[in-house]
This record gives structure tokens, C-alpha cells and sequence, in this order.
């Protein structure tokens, strides 16, 4: 049926009535239609708002589920979960332009800086025809590396003096089980900074032309390291002791077919991997102690007994007016049972054993003033403690939002916490007393905020209860507002780990821990790994040997 076709309302003043009606009536029908039209789609919007927050929440939980699926697979093939998420690039998005430096002199390109350490000169002559004059030279200097097998036969003199004794020349140093200095520190510093596994160690010696097994090469590389553990040891002392803060870690680790843990505990100067059998914070206090093996009952440890609420009945029957100095477990905890202590209740005794450890560590003049700065897990939450802002707002990317205005909210918490990190780092880099009261005031607004999602605000509440910990920096504007360095740190032992998988004797397990520390340690004092090794290993150069590693952050401190 054609439709009616109406007319025009230019000239309404010249239509009839009945025309006049026509056009009313007419126009009234089209509105009735529109309106029709409009409410068919506004219940077809309706309908498909709700199918599409359907649809989100859905994808959520199968994220979720996916999640939980993906943990699942790894922890049946021992393996760490993975994380939902990406980093959220806070830390760089949020870096300050930094004044431009005033141009300063180019250094010349390519390698030209090492022309003064020639080793070798040759002259290359030509045939020139007769009557050619002779113009001096052209230099060209040749970079190259000379590898080489080499089996030395050393004839010991053997000297028999009147009494009977024997008398028999020494070998040179650094000669280990018939392998001289220069195989070992190739061996170490290829398995250590090069990543190389024994067994590709063994392919290219014997490829190169030295007869050597696999397990000559875990003998070179895990044996007879006493001076390195030593000085692995003395720059953990140095570290806590002169370094204004820490950052802390942790990852997996396999040893003998068993979970262990690996704990990073670096400083601007240094770096120590420790790998146990737990994470506890137990196991942390001991390692902060260090080589020290005693246990210490003094102001430090009942103050720490008192910050962890320890039993207040229990506490007073330990204290004295001298502190008490055990030199190590066995008479601690017998000098505990007989102040009538159970020391088979796992969590009283555990909170004894870490006020020992921490009142050992003040006793040795440990940690002072220092801050440690780690993601929140709870075995690091001790002394002077700071969170990691990254891990903080890695929490806020982790949410997951079901709705387009729960998203909305999220995303604008995300960059409110940006920007005033952003302002955080601008006055790490100016310190100004006066401004922390401010930081505070807008930490409160920001972290007060009730947005109407469930999830976000009990994050937020949560976080701002941490809000010493969080704004930290604004008493000591030297540390780090994250735990970047320790995870960079690492992500050595990590590669590691992937490549050569776990360790099976005690020697394999201190060694990667101690070789790797002390590379860390030489990369952040600008010193070559290899030359050290070489020094350590009597292959330095007498005119400069390269003093203790200890000695070199204390002066750096």
C-alpha cells in the first residue's frame, strides 16, 4: 500500500482545513512511529548492555579458570606460575627529564682506546719496483684472540738433606689437580658470566686440543674456591654495614631434587645470593647476620619481641639487665628451656629465635640505619622496612573489572597512583622537608578514595594502611622507590637456572652462588670479572692488583 503522502507545511497558512487536518494527523502518526522505533531501541540497547557485562564477566572467570590451569601445568612440571599480567611500564612512563648536560668532548668511535696496549709489532714488506722512494708506514691495528692447548712438563728438583727429610720443589701457584691458573679462570668465568653449561665447557676444550672431562671441569669450577667464599662473605658484612639501604628478593631454586629458595640481597655497590631450603623470615634474619653464628638477648631483641606482640609474661622472665650472648643455638635454647620456655611450640620458639637473630645482628653493628626495601613479602618485613612502589601498583593492574564503569574506576586510580609517583621521583631528585607533609595529605586522598568497586577499595584501603612503608623515601630520599636492581640481579641466577638447571653437591650450590654474586659485585664497582679472577688466582699484574672487594665498598660508602 503506497503511503500517504502529506502536504508540504511551507504554505500551511494557504491549505483548506481539511488539508490542515490531513497534515496534523499525519505528523502525529510519524511521531507515534518514531517513538515506537526509539523504544525498540532503547530496550534492543538495553538488551545488549546487559549481554555485553554478561559477556565481560564471563571472560573474566575464563581468564581466571585459564590461570588456574596454566599454575596447575606448572606446578606438575615443578615450575614457577606464571603471572597474569604484564609490567605495567610505571617506572619509565613516569621518569623526569633530566636537565641537559652541557656537551662535553666526543670520544673517538670504534674501538681505538686501547692502542697504547700493543703486544706485538710486525712490519709487512712489499717488493716495490727500483727507483720507488720510501714513504714510512701505514698502521693497522689487528684485535685477536689466541687460543691454545698447551701441556707443560715441570721437573721438580727432589732433594733428599742429611737427616733423612725430603725436600721437592713447589709448583707454581694456582696449579690444581695437574690444570694450571689460566684453564681455571677461563673455566670459571665461561660457566659463571658466560652462562656455559660443563658439559658444551668440556666440547670446546677438547675441541680445542686439551684432554679434559666433565668431571675434571665440575672439579675446576666447584672446588678448592675458600678465598672466594671468604671475600663473598666479607662483602656481605661491608654491604650491611656502610650501605644506606638494600633491595631484596627471592626466587626457586633446585638442589638434589628438592625446592630450595635463592635470596638476593644487594645494595649499590654489592651483591649476595643465598640459596636454603626456606624463605622464612627465620632464614632471612640468618642471612643478614652473616657469618656470625651466635644469638644475642639484649635491648634489640626484646623490642623486637614487642613489635611482633610476643608474650608479655614470657618476655619479662627472659630479660635482664645485661644482655645475653649465646654462641650459637644449642646453648640458646637450653638457656630458653630453662627459663621454662616450650621450645617445641614451633611459633613461640620461632619468634625467640628471630628476636636472637635480630639482637645478634644490632650486637654486631649490622644494618645501623638501614633501609630495606622488597615487594611486600612478608619474610623481608623487618628493621626499617619499605615497600616497592611497582609491586604496589602491579596489585591495581592485576584486578580484573566485569563492568565498562567498574573499568572506568580502575583506570583512574592507575593514574592517580602514576602521577604521583611521578611527583614522588621529581623529589627524590630536589629533597625538600617541607614538601612531605603534602605528599602525605595527597597519598591519603588518593588511597581514601571509595570508588563503588568492591575489589579496588578494599585494595586501597589495604594499601593505605602500608603508607609508612610506601612513602619511606620521603625520610630517606637515597632509595630506590622499587626493587628493580634485585630483580635485574636475578635475572642472572634465573638464565642460570634454565640452562643448567639445579645443582646435586653442597660445592655446586655455593659455588653458583658465590661466583655469581661476586660478578654482580665487580659489574657494579666497575672492575673486569676476569681480571679479578685472574688476580685471585695469582695471574695479576703485580704493579696494580685489585685490592679486596670489601675494602672498595667501604671506601665507596
Amino acid at each position: 500500500m503506497a503511503k500517504r503522502r502529506l502536504p508540504s507545511p511551507e504554505h500551511a497558512d494557504t491549505l483548506s482545513l481539511n488539508a490542515l487536518r490531513s497534515l496534523v494527523s499525519g505528523l502525529l502518526e510519524r511521531s507515534q512511529q518514531a517513538e515506537a522505533r526509539l523504544a525498540k531501541l532503547e530496550a534492543d540497547n538495553i538488551q545488549l548492555r546487559e549481554e555485553n557485562a554478561a559477556l565481560r564477566l564471563e571472560n573474566t572467570r575464563l581468564k581466571l579458570d585459564n590461570q588456574l590451569l596454566r599454575d596447575e601445568i606448572a606446578r606438575l612440571k615443578n615450575l614457577p606460575p606464571r603471572p597474569p599480567f604484564r609490567s605495567s611500564g610505571m617506572d619509565k612512563a613516569t621518569d623526569v627529564a633530566l636537565v641537559s648536560k652541557p656537551a662535553s668532548k666526543k670520544k673517538p668511535r670504534g674501538p681505538k682506546l686501547d692502542v697504547k696496549r700493543v703486544s706485538r709489532q710486525e712490519i709487512l714488506r712489499v717488493d716495490a719496483p727500483d727507483g720507488s722512494r720510501f714513504k714510512g708506514y701505514r698502521s693497522v691495528y689487528v684485535r685477536d684472540l689466541v687460543l691454545k692447548a698447551e701441556l707443560v712438563h715441570y721437573r721438580r728438583e727432589c732433594w733428599v738433606t742429611p737427616n733423612g727429610k725430603t725436600v721437592l720443589a713447589a709448583l707454581p701457584a694456582g696449579i690444581t689437580g695437574g690444570y694450571g691458573a689460566n684453564l681455571r679462570r677461563l673455566c670459571l668465568m665461561l660457566h659463571a658470566q658466560g652462562q656455559v653449561t660443563t658439559g658444551r665447557l668440556t666440547t670446546l676444550l677438547n675441541d680445542i686440543g686439551l684432554d679434559i672431562s666433565k668431571r675434571q671441569i665440575v672439579r675446576l669450577v666447584t672446588r678448592q674456591l675458600d678465598g672466594f667464599v671468604a671475600e663473598d662473605a666479607a662483602v656481605l658484612h661491608a654491604g650491611l654495614v656502610s650501605s644506606p639501604y638494600v633491595t631484596v628478593d627471592d626466587t626457586g631454586a633446585r638442589h638434589s631434587h628438592n625446592n630450595y629458595y635463592t635470596t638476593h640481597i644487594g645494595g649499590p655497590n654489592f651483591t649476595v645470593f643465598r640459596t636454603t631450603k626456606s624463605k622464612s623470615r627465620l632464614n632471612f634474619l640468618s642471612l643478614l647476620r652473616g657469618n656470625y653464628q651466635d644469638y644475642v638477648l639484649n635491648d634489640a631483641a626484646f623490642d623486637y619481641l614487642q613489635e611482633r606482640r610476643g608474650d608479655p609474661v614470657m618476655v619479662a622472665g627472659l630479660r635482664t639487665f645485661e644482655p645475653q650472648r649465646f654462641c650459637n643455638q644449642v646453648p640458646f635454647m637450653t638457656h630458653l628451656a630453662e627459663k621454662g620456655v616450650d621450645i617445641f611450640d614451633r611459633q613461640d620458639i620461632g619468634t625467640l629465635a628471630e628476636a636472637g637473630l635480630w639482637g645478634a645482628i644490632r650486637h654486631h653493628g649490622l644494618m645501623g640505619n638501614m633501609v630495606i626495601v622488597s615487594d611486600d613479602a612478608g619474610q623481608f618485613r623487618v628493621g626499617n622496612h619499605a615497600l616497592c612502589w611497582v609491586h604496589a601498583e602491579r596489585l591495581l593492574q592485576k584486578l580484573m573489572p566485569a563492568t565498562a564503569k567498574e573499568e572506568r574506576r580502575l583506570t583512574m586510580v592507575r593514574d592517580l597512583v602514576w602521577r604521583f609517583y611521578k611527583m614522588l621521583k621529581a623529589y627524590k631528585q630536589k629533597p625538600s622537608p617541607q614538601a612531605a607533609p603534602a605528599f602525605r595529605r595527597r597519598f591519603d586522598r588518593i588511597f581514601a578514595l571509595r570508588t563503588g568497586y568492591e575489589a579496588l577499595d578494599k585494595l586501597l584501603e589495604r594499601l593505605h594502611r602500608r603508607k609508612n612503608e610506601l612513602l619511606k623515601v620521603l625520610e630517606h630520599p637515597g632509595i630506590p622507590l622499587h626493587t628493580n636492581a634485585s630483580e635485574n640481579d636475578l635475572r642472572t641466577f634465573v638464565t642460570k637456572r634454565k640452562i643448567s638447571g639445579g645443582t646435586m653437591s653442597r660445592d655446586g650450590r655455593v659455588a653458583r652462588d658465590i661466583m655469581l654474586g661476586l660478578m654482580k659485585t665487580c659489574q657494579k664497582l666497575g672492575l673486569s670479572f676476569y681480571r679479578y679472577l685472574g688476580d685471585r688466582l695469582g695471574l695479576g699484574n703485580g704493579d696494580r692488583p685489585i685490592p679486596p672487594l670489601s675494602a672498595t665498598i667501604l671506601a665507596r660508602a
